[in-house]
């Protein structure tokens, strides 16, 4: 957890210059909401997170806050003219999560490359593992496993030969069902 003066000094490097450009967006809309209600609950929001590591865009992330805010006051008005609606649609603000397709798509790939993994042979195994997934310095390595490190860098490149190997020829077996059945089609 970040310390508290630390979250306020980056508040203030990184979002509090941004202010301008969010209030401009803000009164560029028509938007059933007070301004300076929403800039203070996203100000508000932002300093009681925990850390601010995982913020990559601090722009994206303020005008995400902001959008956030809006979208649940439109959700609690009893009545929200369609144009108001519209315009957050219209918001294009990247975002950093990933879509939950793309979260499906990495947990595959995730998966893939664990039991490609775990296919390796088991020295080649644990010694990758012990460098590419657990960050083990290669010396430190040889000295658990009274080896060179010649022969741990010889375990990891052999291992991640194998690895990229399968990878592609996998790619290859997922992309070649697909060729023939677009042929076929042409064809018919």
């Amino acid at each position: 957890m970040a310390e508290r003066s630390d979250i306020v000094h980056w508040v203030a490097r990184h979002i509090l210059p941004l202010e301008g450009e969010v209030r401009g967006w803000l009164r560029s809309r028509i938007l059933p909401a007070d301004i300076d209600d929403v800039v203070q609950e996203a100000y508000c929001r932002i300093a009681g997170l925990k850390q601010v590591a995982h913020i990559a865009d601090s722009r994206a992330y303020f005008f995400q806050v902001v959008r956030n805010i809006l979208l649940e006051q439109v959700r609690r008005a009893h009545i929200v003219r369609i144009d108001v609606v519209a315009e957050m649609d219209a918001l294009n603000i990247s975002d950093d999560r990933p879509s939950p397709e793309q979260e499906v798509s990495a947990h595959r790939e995730l998966k893939r490359l664990q039991h490609l993994i775990d296919e390796l042979p088991e020295r080649c195994r644990q010694v990758f593992v012990l460098r590419k997934i657990e960050g083990v310095p290669q010396k430190e390595i040889a000295r658990r496993l009274n080896i060179t490190e010649h022969t741990v860098e010889a375990h990891v490149g052999r291992g991640l030969q194998m690895i990229l190997k399968s990878w592609s020829q996998t790619a290859q077996q997922d992309i070649s069902p697909r060729q023939g059945h677009e042929r076929k089609r042409k064809r018919d």
